[in-house]
């Protein structure tokens, strides 16, 4: 593994997590480089790191206090 690809892999604790959970990724970014942004890709998607992940979470988060305050009101 490239030098490179180990102080972006320790500088992010999420990376490490996700390699530990998914030891597989450790072949592939052992022979390439260009693995690295389809195994960032897939960290996103898993841990749910995407911009329309955090939309539809605050979206979600907006809806559960909108009912609260209506059951309150009545």
């Amino acid at each position: 593994m490239s030098i490179e690809t180990q102080i972006k892999l320790k500088s992010n604790i999420n990376y490490l997590k996700f390699l530990r959970e998914n030891s597989h990724w450790y072949k592939y970014l052992n022979r390439s480089n260009q693995y690295f942004k389809d195994f960032e890709e897939e960290m996103k998607t898993t841990y749910k790191l995407r911009p329309s992940d955090r939309i539809s979470k605050a979206i979600d988060t907006f809806d559960m206090i909108q009912t609260i305050l209506a059951t309150l009101r009545q």
